[in-house]
């Protein structure tokens, strides 16, 4: 029973993301909303809602380049009450288009990726580096700004432990994505991530393992690796001709959509092999924009 249950949950795509806009700073801008409800379990490192814990819905929000406030828990608690969002949620921000964000599916596990990579890093850089990459996003010439955020979800209850593994896994699979797209990076400064699993229910057994050789991990992580490879290739695109998001001063009738997944998901990455070497770094994904949906 528990297997046909599982079925059930894998057969149909458990993750449905709308946008909507908002006036903020003098232009329209835009936000994705997953209205999870009930029976969802995240992990994630969000400003607001992060850590580990029963959660009902995720927003991600983008804000201007050089957005200052000091209060991004407080600007997503907001942002979350104008959507009609109640209960426990988490709130990410970026300064990325989240328009063009990318997504795929594998096995019923689902990523979406909105990827911005202004100030590309490595995590353990040296100390002075750290300091002149922080100094070029913050005052560098064109169009810096950027977050690569990114929502993972699978339709199965998973143990806390597993699911701090899965959140490892989407981290790996997304560094691998930066690699195979040409980014000597393994994220930006600024980068979040939520994973999302099902609650399990009474007698149901909870999966133990999330690494990326386990059933769900293995899933998630190819799921995650074509979101952001299609984001990064995308995002290396639109920064070599624009100077930054497009805004307008007022909210549209395009800016809502019901569904940003309802098309077809980020194509699978060409290249040879999992090292990727010897892509042009310029396959399908490259195009992928979720802007067509709305």
């Amino acid at each position: 029973m528990n297997e046909e249950r599982a079925v059930e949950r894998v057969a149909a795509r458990a993750v449905t993301v709308q946008r909507a806009g908002r006036i903020e700073d003098g232009a329209c801008r835009h936000l994705l909303v997953w209205r999870a409800g009930p029976g969802w379990r995240m992990a994630g490192s969000g400003v607001l809602g992060g850590g580990l814990g029963e959660r009902h819905w995720v927003l991600n929000a983008q804000v201007r380049a050089g957005y200052g406030r000091l209060d991004p828990a407080e600007h997503l608690a907001e942002l979350a009450a104008a959507q009609g969002l109640s209960g426990p949620g988490t709130g990410l921000m970026t300064a990325a288009e989240v328009d063009a964000c990318t997504w795929a599916e594998d096995g019923g596990a689902t990523a979406l990726a909105t990827t911005g990579i202004g100030v590309p890093t490595w995590a353990a850089a040296p100390e002075a580096a750290a300091g002149i990459a922080g100094a070029a996003g913050a005052a560098g010439a064109g169009y810096v700004p950027g977050t690569i955020n990114i929502l993972a979800v699978v339709p199965a209850p998973v143990s806390d432990a597993g699911l701090l593994n899965l959140l490892t896994t989407a981290t790996e699979a997304k560094v691998q994505a930066l690699l195979e797209a040409g980014y000597d990076c393994s994220g930006t400064p600024s980068d979040a991530v939520c994973v999302a699993v099902r609650t399990a229910g009474p007698g149901e057994p909870a999966e133990p393992f999330g690494g990326p050789r386990s059933l769900w991990g293995a899933r998630l992580a190819r799921a995650v690796h074509r979101a952001v490879l299609a984001g990064a290739r995308a995002d290396r695109e639109r920064r070599a001709e624009w100077d930054g998001p497009p805004t307008h001063p007022a909210t549209l009738p395009g800016c809502g959509c019901e569904d940003v997944l309802a098309g077809a998901p980020s194509p699978v990455p060409s290249g040879r092999g999992p090292s990727g070497r010897g892509s042009s770094g310029r396959g399908p994904g490259a195009v992928v924009r979720a802007r067509g949906a709305g």
